[in-house]
């Protein structure tokens, strides 16, 4: 038996929907335990291209496939993404689980996202607006809907009648928009219908998860986003909702510490970020540009342009001490094969010129110090072996591993299932 956290170490998109999807051949369960439809994992196998929003990477695989209670659901967008996979012969019936404990995404939230967004203005944080982080705001506050609550028709009716009544407040008292007021009746009309589509899946998903690792099953657990989006130890406010940390799927998943065997840090091997935020490595020059159309650097969810830096090693050896990683997925290595020289940001330059190679509170005003490696300036994706790497990429491999303080594990030399190297399978279920 084995349980898997896999986790982001910058800042998302860092190629967790191909690692998950490549370990889940052999997994029994995989777990989404945290996020909305604000992210997304893009899994490329031949010529299939797949791009999942909220079902779990392991539904491709037909692996029974977990909604955790931490995720907060939009459940127009999940029917839809089953029935998208449904048209491309996937399968989803049998296999997808979704927790009675998930909090809902209602319409105003993605009212109310929107119209943050709009009077924030340049200050804006950069959100989807799928409606997540109001979402998760209601979950805290306690007045959230959960996924369960559906099944209690008379309760969810009058719920919603009280919390739409108060929404309509906020809605014309604090944002002053012209936007039409919610209707509880149309709302409970338009959620009693996808209910009638989604009721099989529904149930007590904690109960699930402990009775599979009782079963000694293996099972991944996948979060969304990056270390640092997570709303504690990201670089707040311009982070996401939840928590994106490993510890965020016991929570989310509904299980203890002490079942999780081994902890997987996906590292891109160089930085990216989208949306607003505090960026040190951040290139705009040639070199980022080269990275983001080489990289195809564009959000799965958003189509947004992601900006692009050099590897920070200051951000994952933090992400390393935050999630307690035993072994790091080197992504996207390919990428830097036209490059003849290489950065590392080793240490950072704080405003009053101290220099520093632990990550500050804050990244604003930082300027990065930079270690230059030689590139290895010639073609290695599609690789397969490790043999066949470049002497100069066994090198830059080598001082990454040194730097972040964990041994790498898998190395990706490409977005198809098949160009992966793995270099220690034990730990796994090889």
């Amino acid at each position: 038996m084995a349980c898997v956290i896999i986790v982001g170490t910058q800042w998302g998109d860092e190629g967790k929907g191909k690692i998950v999807d490549l370990l889940t051949e052999r997994a029994d369960a995989v777990v989404r335990y945290q996020g909305g439809n604000n992210a997304g994992h893009t899994v490329m196998f031949g010529q299939d291209t797949f791009v999942l929003h909220l079902l779990p990477s392991g539904i491709l695989r037909k692996t029974i496939s977990i909604l955790g209670n931490g995720v907060v659901v939009d459940l127009a967008e999940l029917i839809k993404e089953i029935n998208e996979l449904e048209q491309m012969d996937i399968a989803v019936a049998n296999y997808l689980h979704i927790s009675d404990r998930a909090q809902l995404v209602m319409p105003w939230h993605k009212t109310f996202d929107r119209l943050r967004e709009e009077q924030k203005g340049r200050n804006k944080i950069g959100t989807t607006g799928r409606g997540i982080g109001p979402a998760y705001e209601d979950k805290v506050g306690r007045s959230g809907i959960r996924v369960g609550d559906l099944l209690e028709t008379e309760q969810f009716k009058n719920r919603l009648a009280e919390i739409v009544a108060e929404k309509n407040k906020l809605l014309a008292s604090y944002f002053k928009a012209d936007e039409p007021p919610f209707s509880a009746a149309d709302i409970f009309s338009e959620f009693e219908a996808y209910l009638n589509i989604l009721r099989p899946y529904i149930r007590d998903t904690p109960l699930l998860v402990n009775q599979l690792i009782e079963d000694d099953k293996n099972i991944l657990f996948e979060g969304a986003q990056g270390t640092f989006l997570d709303v504690d130890h990201g670089t707040y406010p311009f982070v996401t909702s939840s928590n994106t940390l490993a510890g965020g799927a016991c929570a989310g998943a509904g299980i203890g510490p002490t079942r999780i065997t081994c902890v997987l840090g996906i590292v891109k091997a160089y930085t990216t970020r989208v949306g607003s935020g505090p960026f040190p490595t951040e290139l705009l020059d040639n070199d980022g540009e080269l990275l983001q159309s080489e990289g195809h650097e564009f959000g799965a969810t958003t189509g947004r342009p992601r900006r692009c830096g050099w590897f920070d090693a200051l951000l994952v050896r933090q992400a390393v001490r935050l999630n307690g990683i035993t072994s790091i997925s080197l992504m996207k290595l390919d990428v830097l094969d036209k490059f003849k020289t290489l950065k590392i940001a080793v240490a950072y330059r704080l405003s009053n010129g101290e220099v520093t190679e632990d990550l500050p509170r804050s990244l604003e005003n930082v300027t990065p110090i930079y270690e230059e490696m030689s590139g290895w300036n010639c073609k290695t994706a599609g690789t397969t072996s490790y043999k066949q790497l470049p002497t100069k990429m066994l090198a830059y491999l080598e001082r990454i591993t040194e730097l972040v303080g964990a041994p790498v594990a898998i190395i990706s030399t490409g977005p198809k299932r098949e160009e992966t190297i793995v270099l220690n399978p034990d730990q796994f279920w090889f």
